[in-house]
């Protein structure tokens, strides 16, 4: 069952057609329900085993070629004595349209270690790894890390699959969130009402297709991430939210009554 969300500027627009009619990447989203400041602290498990921690932060505004732009870290360390995990992703977001602009990650998974650096142009559909050859891109383009980030913007109805050309290698495409279901949480945060979505990328990395991801986010305007749940190589890596701080101005999140 396919469906299209309901039009909210560009960011809730979906399949190829809206894709190719996209002008030049410029098109400004709706409501925004994150900012500056804006951080989650989370524990990680492997398994039933508490291993690490993980957060996610917009830590800062910052121009990247004249745009100015959301820079995100999201960051999962932990491991057992036989595997280690300590993956960064740091996104630069266009604070306007949320196309992915400037994309790094490092990534230190047991016995492997990979450090990619991405140039990211929206307006030209082009992208640039770690100073090699341009290589085409997609309007309006995603990253891992902000595909988390959009997916907050998107109205999210129940039963419904939103499907993306949006992912920043266009053989990856395309992207598809699949809402499940509403429930209810409880995360060391406290008791939360969820909306339950499960993310889908042609690509290695926790929302691979093998992985089969679900993320929990608070079924309010905030849209924040509660859980998360991935099968990887080495195991189940879930994150639990420990505590939530808004950027200034923005609404607390509240527990369920």
């Amino acid at each position: 069952h396919e469906a299209q969300p309901p039009q909210q500027g560009t960011a809730a627009r979906s399949s190829s057609a809206a894709a190719t009619q996209a002008r030049d990447g410029d098109d400004p989203v709706g409501p925004i329900p994150f900012g500056v400041g804006e951080r989650s602290t989370y524990d990680v498990r492997f398994g039933p085993l508490r291993v690490g921690s993980g957060s996610m932060e917009v830590v800062g505004s910052e121009d990247v070629r004249g745009r100015e732009a959301f820079h995100t870290v999201f960051r999962v360390k932990g491991g057992t004595f036989f595997y280690k995990v300590d993956d960064r992703f740091e996104s630069w977001i266009d604070s306007r349209t949320l196309a992915s602009l400037r994309f790094v990650q490092d990534q230190q998974e047991g016995r492997k270690d990979r450090e990619k650096h991405y140039e990211i142009f929206p307006e030209r559909a082009m992208y640039v790894e770690n100073g090699k050859p341009e290589q085409p891109s997609v309007r309006q383009p995603l990253d891992d890390g902000s595909f988390i980030y959009f997916v907050r913007t998107v109205p999210l109805t129940v039963g419904q699959t939103y499907e993306f050309n949006r992912y920043f290698r266009p053989d990856r495409n395309p992207v598809r969130i699949r809402v499940l279901r509403k429930e209810r949480i409880t995360v060391p945060a406290g008791t939360f009402d969820a909306i339950v979505v499960q993310p889908s990328i042609k690509a290695k990395g926790i929302f691979s297709e093998n992985g089969q991801a679900q993320i929990w986010f608070s079924d309010d305007t905030n849209r924040v991430m509660l859980q998360m749940k991935s099968n990887l190589s080495f195991g189940s890596l879930n994150l639990y939210l420990t505590s939530h701080r808004p950027a200034p101005g923005g609404t607390p999140l509240v527990g369920a009554r």
